[in-house]
């Protein structure tokens, strides 16, 4: 299960990089421009990733900022926001490489950010979530930059586990 996990914590950074790559060539109007998306704007929505991981983080290492809502906007330029990615995805892999195999079957205990409640659950349910979040609004991202005209390249799992460092877990 751990070589799993690893497999997309390394997958994370992956395709945040190739997202970042082309959302960084957008004009700023474009990066802000409200796509009718969830959290409007490549700028809303690659925030809200960013927010959700730190929040997740947070309940997991009990380490690190997290904000209060989940429509934060934590960095207003796409250069500040990135460099921060790139450290929440090393955070992310060094956590994920840091777990035993006992780990992902544990339980942990969290608040809520939205209905403020208490919730117990087991680490790998819960990592899976984390993952499949981030998966899901960078698919919004992806759709959105295709709509401003770029050319993304391919977010799958598959061309991932395909490249030079995916290989190690295919």
């Amino acid at each position: 299960m751990r070589r799993h996990f690893q497999m997309f914590a390394a997958y994370n950074s992956w395709a945040n990089g190739l997202v970042y790559d082309v959302a960084a060539k957008l004009s700023d109007d474009d990066y802000r421009r409200d796509m009718g998306a969830f959290f409007k704007s490549v700028h809303g929505t690659l925030n809200h990733i960013m927010v959700a991981d730190r929040i997740w983080m947070k309940r997991f290492t009990a380490e690190g900022d997290h904000p209060k809502t989940l429509d934060a906007i934590l960095f207003q330029q796409l250069a500040a926001l990135r460099s921060a990615r790139e450290a929440e995805d090393r955070r992310i892999i060094a956590f994920v490489g840091s777990l035993d195999d006992r780990a992902f079957t544990g339980r942990f205990t969290y608040i809520t950010a939205t209905d403020v409640r208490t919730v117990s659950q087991r680490l790998a349910p819960a990592l899976s979530h984390f993952f499949n979040h981030q998966t899901h609004h960078r698919g919004q991202v992806h759709a959105m930059l295709t709509a401003l005209g770029q050319d993304v390249p391919s977010l799958d799992l598959i061309q991932f586990q395909r490249t030079e460092t995916g290989r190690m877990f295919a």
